[in-house]
């Protein structure tokens, strides 16, 4: 299932989207404005930037005028500078792929169940116990990722061809639930294609509604190029469903971000 817009996520996705392009650190102030704006009250954005603190993401600073604000930390940057090459499809599709082997030692098994879910989280298939495998394309970020939770003493990568003995789609159908996956790109349709179609049909949006359906969209969008992390087409089923969605999420970027934009630095 996509998961709803929660205060927190959206507030990642904001900083994604907007907070990068601030001089200096975002104020209190206009996070609760900006997220206000997205149906997040004020509470809820203030206790959700609390969290963030606490997770290392957001950093307490001062704005040019003294006010309260909140920077990215350098890990929330590297974060964010990895999701921009899945989230906008800026890495070109690798016919090689990525095997990942670990071994975790038993004592450590806390370790080997941060290790399987980090990995889960950036798109790999399960080929067998500690063996995982993804697109190449996702190499650098793998390795960021690893690094970041002091994990690469456990993992070994290797990068190569699928030489047998299944026909590749069959074991790409097997390393990935592709159902769930097209569940997940027909939802986000159901979701953002009638917001596409509003805006192909009727007047230009305001800033603010640009910006909010922006936002929304995105924050949606997001988790689809983690969850299916640009698999070869000619491995994938004819009718697959990512195609149209990543079409669709494109053209609601082209519409509807740089005219956000002019909402969020009026």
């Amino acid at each position: 299932m996509v998961e709803q817009h929660t205060p927190r996520s959206l507030i990642v996705t904001f900083y994604g989207a907007y907070g990068r392009a601030f001089e200096g650190p975002v104020p209190v102030s206009a996070l609760v404005r900006l997220l206000g704006a997205a149906g997040v009250d004020a509470p809820s954005v203030r206790s959700s930037v609390s969290r963030l603190k606490r997770r290392g993401f957001l950093l307490p600073a001062k704005a040019a005028d003294g006010a309260a604000a909140y920077a990215l930390s350098d890990e929330a940057r590297q974060l964010l500078d990895d999701g921009d090459r899945r989230i906008y499809g800026t890495a070109p599709v690798s016919q090689e792929w990525l095997v990942a082997v670990f071994s975790v030692p038993e004592q450590e098994r806390n370790k080997r169940h941060l290790l399987r879910s980090r990995l889960a989280r950036l798109g790999y298939g399960s080929v067998a116990p500690g063996v995982w495998i993804a697109p190449a394309q996702v190499a650098e970020e793998t390795g960021h990722t690893l690094e970041r939770l002091g994990l690469t003493a456990y993992v070994e990568l290797f990068r190569g061809a699928h030489l047998g003995f299944a026909p590749t789609a069959e074991a790409v159908a097997r390393w990935w639930d592709l159902a769930a996956l097209a569940k997940q790109h027909e939802e986000f349709l159901d979701r953002h294609e009638p917001v596409l179609r509003a805006l192909q049909c009727g007047p230009e949006p305001s800033p603010e509604q640009a910006y909010r359906d922006y936002l929304q969209a995105l924050d949606t969008w997001r988790r689809l190029p983690y969850a299916d992390p640009g698999l070869p087409r000619d491995l994938l089923p004819s009718d697959w469903p990512g195609d149209r969605a990543a079409a669709v999420f494109a053209e609601l970027h082209s519409r509807l971000h740089a005219t956000g934009a002019l909402f969020v630095h009026p």
